[in-house]
């Protein structure tokens, strides 16, 4: 009985080492590990393919995935090439197959070949790397959807306009001086005031809130329209041109009368107009020298409702308009009871 037992175990322990022997060739022959030199036991690095192997530890860039080579097998790209042996891979001493790209996005990868469809990010810049990483693992269907879906993004938000809204100052000087377009500014608080409204002031702030979002809607992709609601004036517009001010409209003003002051808000719609088709000028640096200073320095403003500052910014022929519309209104000396308010 012990003797058949041996025979038994000697059998099995020949079959075991026969199978070894063989998984030892077929690796020799795929995988040629070759000791990094001068390091002695360090470290051990191969190259070779994965033919025969079922489980993959795939090291993207510091970023380890553990996939099977169905996975990667399942279309026609660098992966399965990598498994079929048609490119040599690079392993190292843990087994790990190193990859010198980016794992940000690997994952994502690995996902869409086994699912076949994979969520993408809503960031315009991040689906881009998404597109390059499938295009160079060249898998043509995350390549398709990456590219259908930025077209789909293209297609939503084109003619969009977007006003943004001034939340801060330094946001604000921070916006107009890096913007390359034209900026027009509209700086609308109507809780900032001391006195009563005129009768005709909330319908003119209306209109100046109505014209500004038409100007907006007219001139989108061109000038870059910002609202303030957190300023110190009620109604007033702002103009800059390469990260400067260039004009000011300011449609506010203070009625003086014998018994009690009020605001009174205008609304200059021309002037309003014609200094945004002014700003225009420095549409793509097209203001820079002194053919585009001259340009809005010969724009003159109607009589009785404007006049030009010479604030200087960086020379004597640079002002800033400042157009205050019938700023003074003011009284006479008459007695109660009599006319008491002129406009100039």
């Amino acid at each position: 009985m012990t003797g058949l037992i041996d025979k038994d175990h000697l059998k099995l322990q020949a079959r075991l080492m026969s199978a070894e022997a063989s998984a030892g060739s077929a690796a020799a022959a795929c995988i040629p590990t070759t000791q990094s030199s001068g390091r002695g036991s360090e470290e051990e690095a191969g190259v070779g393919c994965l033919v025969g192997s079922k489980y993959v530890k795939l090291n993207v860039g510091g970023s380890l995935h553990y996939t099977t080579v169905q996975t990667l097998s399942k279309e026609d790209s660098l992966l399965r090439s990598m498994c079929n042996g048609g490119d040599e891979v690079t392993i190292d001493s843990e087994g790990w197959i190193v990859l010198d790209r980016s794992g940000r996005h690997f994952s994502l990868v690995l996902n869409f070949l086994r699912d076949g469809s994979v969520p993408l990010p809503e960031s315009h810049r991040e689906l881009e790397e998404v597109l390059k990483e499938a295009q160079y693992y060249r898998v043509q269907g995350l390549v398709q959807h990456c590219t259908s879906t930025m077209q789909k993004q293209r297609n939503v938000y084109e003619g969009v306009c977007r006003i943004p809204m001034i939340t801060s100052v330094k946001e604000e000087q921070r916006m107009i001086a890096t913007c390359r377009k034209p900026v027009v500014k509209l700086q609308n608080n109507r809780g900032n005031n001391k006195y009563s409204y005129t009768s005709n002031s909330d319908d003119n702030l209306l209109k100046n809130i109505e014209l500004f979002d038409k100007l907006g809607l007219r001139f989108n992709g061109r000038v870059l329209f910002v609202k303030d609601v957190l300023g110190d004036e009620i109604c007033c517009w702002s103009f800059y041109g390469e990260g400067r001010k260039i004009a000011e409209v300011c449609c506010t003003s203070i009625v003086y009368a014998t018994e009690k002051k009020q605001t009174k808000v205008e609304f200059p719609e021309a002037r309003i107009f014609e200094e945004t088709l002014n700003i225009l000028i420095y549409e793509n640096g097209r203001g820079s020298g002194t053919g585009g200073v001259a340009l809005l320095e010969s724009s003159s403003p109607g009589a009785g409702q404007s006049e030009e500052e010479g604030a200087s910014a960086g020379g004597g022929d640079r002002r800033v308009r400042r157009i205050h519309v019938r700023r003074h209104i003011m009284h006479d000396e008459r007695g109660h009871g009599q006319q008491t308010v002129y406009k100039d």
